[in-house]
């Protein structure tokens, strides 16, 4: 690009003034020697005027400038412009110019065109054809508008454009769009086709695009008002650009795998960013990117998950966190990416669920069909434990995979989190035994499992259960197997840490309120003044009570906490000794309490033995029935499963259990006549005085079906349905109370609504406890909408 030249200005010399002589009046001497004044050709004085500032133009294109003087074009644009002749001045200008644009485009751009047959380079050298004309023609107007500088600042009065202005609407209509040469066609592709080659790997000038893009930014089109770049090349580009990434998408999607297709996903945006920032206009940035995330991504969100060996499943089976982190960048461009995502990955967090639960309920009936003495005798219990242990510590397997792909894929995305919980929700309670699972877990955890672990240690497990107990529905399901395993830990010393008990405890009450831990604390004060008051039985022993011939500790239960049903209470029939024992603590007792009842739980107790065998001595820790049933071989070797059922009283069921543990298990103390675990009818028994062991103090478990059969399932559900009840019917008093009248979806969606943080009434339910309500005359149907209740104070 030349410099621009500077016009050399010269000084002007003034008119001289003609010589009179004599004294005569001036006007007389002007009549004299000017009888008439001549008349002035102003016609031919704005001709000779054009032509010098026409001249003056054209050698400014031809860069001849230095012989021009400014003072002179200058005073002749002033005096044309004063003499009323600036409009005419002005389309004089604009014929000069737009005849040099007719002549440079055909003597300068049109050789340069370039032809089917021309290489690569050819359109880089038209576009810096273009460009030198496009340098030299505004630096050439730029000096014609200072010479024109007074009609400039006049065309306004004539609603003209400004000089440059005026210069670039020509250069856009006698050249970019010249209806004489294809320039605008020839522009357009050589672009085109520089930025196609690019998109290809090749290598191109990118200042030859950059020029061609800045001069179509500064020319605007007359009937949009956008910029010729707009108009001319961006919709083109954006078309073209669109049919490019087209087949680029259906290349890409037959050609490579997920994690490839991403990244060259990836790479076009930044080739696309890149490209734009540095050659095109900025506007286009947003534009263009919209092409590429549409047609690569958007098109594409199920095609790149489901891709065969490398999709999204692929992906989170094997913890691929830098891919999906790039698929969440990718899809978070566009508007349904995420979602489509966060709806694929909840279906595979459900898929796997239903996997595990799948396994878990064959396991379930392989032990049922391979000890049929679980149904029979009612062992098995091992087994059915760590099932449920099983299945917990998978779903935290699966619950700690999947806050690692939030935390580190996912930008710890809220919505992501949503659409996990919600699909764990799913995935949990889907098992109907899922409560008493949990409750297992918790069970033997904080029975042996967290021994030689630190206080830390046993919270980060504490914690993991409390994530999934907040993701049943039915909480008051598990409160029921909860209170059922505590008591069992409580009663029978099995908890290794307090702090551990109460920790849980807390984390119960924080998730569900004081009223769901209530009756679970106050197990725990039952056990605390119960130790006390065995101190106080025994200084009530030492005041010269006469001593049974047995030790006996007793722990009082208050009926309402524990999970015991007094009216079904198991009775059986207690020994001499230990029956005097149990009276001498009822007379203690009942000397501090008055309107009390005691009802003895022995299903519930255990018991220390001394124990003389032909060659040892033990002592035996055994169930209470074991207890009962050992004592009976005092007196006889021999017995049949109807004799002792007969002298014991003990349950059909129990005294299968409290059998197996004595004579089938690891330490055999009565031995079975017939082979096999299961207790039948006509069995015989007989005490083993062979029996040796290493330990001195030998503590033998009753065999239990930890899970729970089917049949002690539905009862289990039957005494909560019968417990939602009163519950549902509370609530709905509670909420009638207030309201006095509601109407019928109303009062449903608010009892939900109430319940919903220990379980979810079913609609049929809650009308039902409506029904119930209205027949007790705590409800009436109002007389004005029979949808509608009223409440009867």
């Amino acid at each position: 690009m030349n410099a621009p030249v500077s016009l050399i200005m010269s000084s002007f010399a003034k008119p001289s003034r003609s010589k009179t002589k004599g004294h005569r009046p001036l006007i007389q001497r002007l009549k004299d020697q000017h009888p008439e004044m001549p008349s002035v050709d102003r016609a031919k004085e704005y001709d000779e005027s054009f032509q010098l500032l026409s001249q003056a133009i054209m050698e400014i294109f031809r860069k001849n400038a230095k012989s021009l003087s400014y003072e002179v074009l200058y005073r002749t644009t002033y005096n044309l412009t004063s003499d009323r002749h600036g409009e005419k001045l002005y389309y004089g200008v604009k014929n000069v110019v737009a005849d040099y644009l007719d002549n440079i485009a055909e003597e300068a751009i049109v050789p340069a065109f370039v032809s089917s047959s021309d290489g690569a380079d050819a359109g880089a050298n038209f576009l810096k054809t273009v460009k030198r004309v496009w340098d030299d023609y505004t630096t050439a107007m730029i000096m014609i508008q200072n010479f024109l500088l007074y009609l400039d600042t006049k065309l306004q009065k004539y609603n003209l454009p400004r000089i440059f202005d005026m210069g670039l609407d020509l250069f856009r209509d006698k050249v970019i769009r010249s209806e004489k040469y294809a320039i605008q066609s020839q522009l357009i592709s050589a672009m085109l086709t520089q930025i196609q080659l690019e998109r290809l790997g090749e290598v191109i000038d990118r200042t030859a695009i950059k020029s061609a893009v800045t001069m179509l930014s500064e020319l605007q089109d007359i009937t949009t008002t956008e910029s010729v770049y707009a108009v001319d090349f961006e919709r083109r580009y954006l078309e073209t650009s669109t049919s490019f990434y087209q087949v680029e998408s259906q290349t890409l999607a037959s050609s490579c795998d997920a994690p490839e297709f991403m990244r060259k996903v990836e790479q076009r945006l930044e080739e696309e960013y890149e490209r734009t920032t540095r050659c095109l206009n900025l506007s286009t940035e947003p534009k263009i990117r919209n092409i590429v995330e549409t047609q690569l991504i958007a098109n594409n969100l199920k095609t790149v998950m489901g891709m065969k060996n490398s999709g999204l499943n692929c992906m989170l089976d094997v913890d691929k966190y830098g891919d999906l982190s790039r698929m969440y960048k990718l899809f978070s461009r566009v508007p349904e990416g995420l979602s489509e995502m966060r709806t694929a990955i909840s279906k595979y967090i459900m898929q796997l669920g239903a996997e595990i639960n799948k396994t878990i309920n064959a396991d379930i009936a392989a032990n049922k069909a391979a000890k049929p003495s679980a149904d029979k005798g009612g062992g098995g219990g091992a087994g059915g434990t760590q099932t449920a242990i099983r299945w917990v510590e998978q779903v935290l397997a699966i619950q700690e995979k999947f806050d690692r792909i939030l935390e580190r894929a996912a930008n710890k995305d809220k919505s992501f989190q949503m659409s996990f919980n919600e699909a764990f929700e799913h995935l949990i309670n889907e098992n109907t035994k899922s409560a008493e699972f949990i409750s297992l877990f918790i069970d033997e955890n904080l029975k042996k499992g967290l021994k030689g672990k630190s206080e830390d240690e046993i919270d980060q497990v504490l914690d993991k259960t409390i994530t999934l107990f907040r993701f049943l529905c039915d909480k008051d399901v598990f409160e029921r197997y909860y209170k059922q395993h505590l008591a069992k830990r409580l009663l029978f010393n099995r908890s290794v840490s307090d702090d551990a008990e109460h920790g849980m405890l807390e984390k119960l009450k924080r998730e569900c309120g004081y009223q769901f831990t209530n009756k679970l604390e106050g197990m725990f004060n039952d056990m605390k003044l119960s130790s006390e008051m065995g101190s106080q039985f025994k200084e009530y022993l030492d005041n010269g009570i006469k001593r049974p011939p047995i030790d006996i500790s007793v722990t009082v239960l208050t009926s309402t906490f524990w999970p015991m049903n007094l009216s079904t209470s198991p009775k059986c029939a207690f020994p001499q000794d230990a029956l005097h024992a149990c009276r001498t603590f009822e007379q203690f007792y009942f000397g501090r309490h008055s309107g009390r009842r005691l009802t003895w739980q022995p299903q519930m107790g255990n018991a220390d033995i001394r124990a003389q065998f032909r060659s040892s001595k033990h002592m035996l820790n055994v169930s209470t029935y074991a207890m009962i049933v050992l004592l009976l071989f005092n007196d006889t070797d021999v017995l049949s499963l109807e004799e002792i059922q007969a002298r014991t009283q003990i349950p059909d069921q129990d005294l299968k259990r409290t059998l197996q543990s004595l004579a089938c298990s690891k330490f055999k103390i009565l031995l079975k006549e017939t082979k096999g675990r299961d207790i039948n009818t006509g069995d015989k028994f007989i005490f083993n005085e062979t029996f040796s062991a290493s330990l001195s103090r030998i503590k033998i478990q009753t065999v239990a079906n930890r899970v729970e059969s089917e049949g002690e399932r539905k009862q289990t559900q039957e005494k909560v349905d019968e417990e939602r009840k009163h519950q549902i019917e509370a609530a709905i008093v509670r909420i009638m109370k207030d309201r006095k009248i509601m109407e019928h979806n109303l009062l449903i969606a608010e009892v939900s609504k109430q319940l919903s943080a220990r379980f979810m009434p079913s609609p049929l339910m809650i009308k039902k406890r409506v029904e119930a309500l209205i027949d007790r005359e705590y409800l009436e149907r109002s007389t004005e909408d029979r949808r509608s209740y009223r409440y009867l104070a």
